[in-house]
């Protein structure tokens, strides 16, 4: 046992969330500098950061009602995130779609809501772990597949609560994690 592996994560002081195109050039260590593709999305809410990555199964009977085999039948890799920088014309980019949004010099923009497909994207995550160390999660392409309800509130900040799925590279794998850590 050694306690200076228990850790918790939150976002660098430089920033959390990162989306570029794909094809740009993806990091491969937690440490690496990241290409200059990569626009940073701005604060997250206090909420954080999920990832659900639980395979599902069914079960084939016998006869006799008896298990006999388990068969995979989906293991979704998808992770939930609130965007709370409402003002800011890339994240409504990565919401609403690159040609939905039209920026208006420095002063706004304008979004154009539709049934048009969003852009896939490549994204990386950093997170700062409480034992000095660090976290990156790269998705080399990612889809927003929901938008929670946005609420408008005094007392709340605006934000767009996004589930994003990590769909498989050319390898197979739908995204990559690198650790560097102090113990």
């Amino acid at each position: 046992m050694n306690k200076s592996y228990v850790t918790t994560g939150k976002p660098k002081a430089a920033g959390a969330v990162y989306r570029a195109a794909i094809g740009s050039t993806l990091p491969t260590t937690a440490a690496a500098t990241l290409d200059q593709a990569f626009i940073e999305l701005g604060h997250i809410s206090e909420d954080g950061l999920t990832n659900n990555n639980s395979p599902s199964a069914e079960t084939i009977k016998d006869w006799a009602g008896q298990v006999v085999l388990t068969v995979s039948t989906e293991k979704p890799d998808t992770f939930a995130l609130t965007f709370i920088e409402a003002l800011n014309p890339e994240v409504a980019k990565g919401i609403y779609g690159a040609d939905n949004v039209t920026v208006d010099g420095q002063t706004g923009y304008s979004i154009t809501v539709n049934a048009n497909s969003v852009e896939h994207y490549s994204y990386v995550i950093d997170i700062a772990l409480t034992s000095g160390g660090m976290k990156r999660i790269v998705i080399p392409e990612g889809s927003i597949t929901e938008v929670g309800e946005i609420a408008y509130k005094a007392n709340e900040a605006v934000g767009y609560n996004v589930t994003m799925e990590a769909l498989p590279d050319a390898s197979g794998n739908n995204h990559y994690e690198y650790i560097v850590y102090s113990a």
